[in-house]
């Protein structure tokens, strides 16, 4: 069985200069940081858990708490966390929930019954008694791919994306656009701010008749916002959906409706998730790092586990505009 002392052997340092990187510590120079991971990775040195356990006192148990819905986006994310955390050594219990009120009182008392190093958060809780519960019990905490005042997060300027979004389609010549997100959560409405941001911009008037709010982001309540969307009879010929798979569902609904994308009607969406790329036509999207997001969220996570950072601003990662076939110029 690979040791400790076998990685240290192998990378030419210190047992305790291999440890310090297995457990976050800082103060190790990058190149060697990644002449260990490289070595661990070849090997495929596993820490064992029950020892590390009994030995700095920690049951290496990470919650997470993701919506009941837990849509594409999040699962993709989630196999990025995983894999990350796995290589330091935690497993994972999932708290689900839905938005509401006694939904967060009862998954605040299953995490009260859990023994847990920390916490990430993919769904925004509302209820205050869970962050005061995690400040008094001193549980770390990561909130990934959105924003809560006081918690380390994680995340793109989901304004700045909207407005980029909004305004690859101005700039194809689409001056009526519709918007069909949730503003259920921050980042929802934060993406709608860009949405109006890019209008305002352009001195263009804002038309809230062109917008329909969903309760959740998913396939189905896309299906359901088109729906409305083409009830009210407006005239547009763009459409900015909040995510992907609200985009996905409208594209749909579009298609059954004897409308074509994008000739009739351009879509654009946000995230980038993989069936993006496969759907027919291809979506153009915003993209989040994925990759990047799950990385940073079980490393900062497990350098608040092991101490060696401080909860401080907010990690603020790059989106990219990935344009595909959804999106054409505006016939006169």
């Amino acid at each position: 069985m690979i040791s400790i002392k076998d990685i240290a052997r192998q990378a030419g340092m210190s047992p305790a200069t291999v440890s310090r990187v297995i457990n976050g510590k800082s103060h190790v120079h990058p190149e060697k940081r990644d002449q260990i991971l490289k070595i661990i990775e070849e090997t495929g040195y596993v820490p064992n858990k029950a020892a590390r356990s009994m030995v700095l006192q920690r049951s290496f148990t990470v919650g997470i708490v993701v919506n009941e819905t837990f849509n594409m986006f999040q699962r993709q994310l989630f196999s990025f966390i995983e894999r990350r955390l796995e290589f330091f050594g935690y497993h994972t219990i999932f708290f689900f929930v839905q938005c509401d009120g006694v939904s967060e009182e009862d998954c605040l008392a299953r995490l009260k019954s859990e023994a847990l190093d920390g916490i990430i958060m993919l769904h925004e809780m509302k209820d205050p008694q869970f962050y005061a519960y995690t400040m008094n019990m001193g549980i770390p905490l990561v909130a990934s791919t959105f924003s809560i005042q006081g918690v380390l997060s994680i995340h793109v300027n989901e304004e700045q994306a909207a407005f980029d979004a909004v305004s690859h389609l101005i700039g194809l010549g689409h001056r009526k656009i519709g918007m069909l997100y949730s503003g259920g959560d921050s980042f929802g409405r934060q993406r709608a701010a860009g949405f109006y941001l890019a209008h305002e911009a352009l001195g263009l008037s804002r038309n809230t008749h062109l917008v329909v709010q969903v309760p959740y982001y998913s396939i189905e309540f896309g299906v359901y916002g088109m729906r409305e969307f083409l009830l009210q009879e407006q005239d547009f010929s763009a459409l900015f959906a909040a995510t992907d798979e609200l985009a996905i569902g409208a594209m749909r609904v579009l298609r059954d409706e004897g409308l074509r994308v994008p000739e009739d009607i351009s879509v654009i969406g946000f995230d980038d998730i993989e069936i993006a790329d496969y759907f027919i036509p291809r979506l153009t999207t915003v993209r989040q790092p994925l990759d990047e997001l799950g990385e940073q969220t079980a490393l900062n996570l497990h350098k608040l586990i092991s101490g060696s950072r401080r909860p401080g601003r907010d990690l603020i990662l790059p989106h990219k505009l990935i344009i595909r076939e959804s999106t054409a110029r505006k016939i006169p």
